[in-house]
């Protein structure tokens, strides 16, 4: 899976209307986890929930169709978008890059050492994005080696890290 982007655009609107002097509702971030048809998919209900611990935070999914055969939709406690694989391409060529854009690699350590995989990284960083590196691990293919994708208690607190980050910056 690549929780590929983990998106957080930063804080949006209150969500009831507060008149002046009222104390207003706690601003919320909104991340978008896109998924691919990884195995790391697999971890997807564990990064949703905890992504639903971080206080005033707004999860949403989307997802290829071949992500799902890792995972069920069922135990998405979320918004799931889902389509055609070429539609994450298209959320990501959408993107407001002043916000940020977190990507977590997943892939066979073939794959990985790979001299493309490194070009699209190094593609996808001068962009601006964010990379949570993948880990070394023996990987469920039988690869032991780097490629699997970090761990969701990392990913979780990289987002926490960004969001103190962003404190009381008024993107939407």
């Amino acid at each position: 899976m690549e929780p590929a982007p983990t998106r957080l655009p930063g804080p949006g609107a209150p969500t009831p209307h507060t008149e002046p002097g009222e104390p207003s509702e706690e601003r919320k971030f909104r991340v978008l986890v896109g998924v691919t048809g990884s195995v790391a998919a697999l971890k997807l209900p564990l990064l949703v929930s905890g992504l639903l611990e971080v206080p005033g935070l707004e999860v949403a999914v989307v997802t290829t169709e071949r992500a799902k055969h890792f995972y069920s939709p069922r135990d998405i406690a979320v918004t799931l978008y889902s389509d055609a694989d070429e539609w994450e391409t298209c959320v990501i060529r959408a993107w407001d890059r002043s916000k940020p854009l977190l990507f977590c690699p997943a892939m066979n350590t073939a794959m990985w050492e790979h001299p493309i995989t490194a070009q699209q990284v190094d593609q996808l960083k001068a962009f601006g994005y964010i990379e949570i590196p993948c880990v070394a691990k023996k990987l469920v293919c039988g690869d032991q080696g780097l490629g699997a994708m970090a761990e969701v208690e990392t990913i979780v607190d990289k987002v926490r890290e960004i969001l103190s980050q962003l404190g009381g910056s008024q993107h939407s």
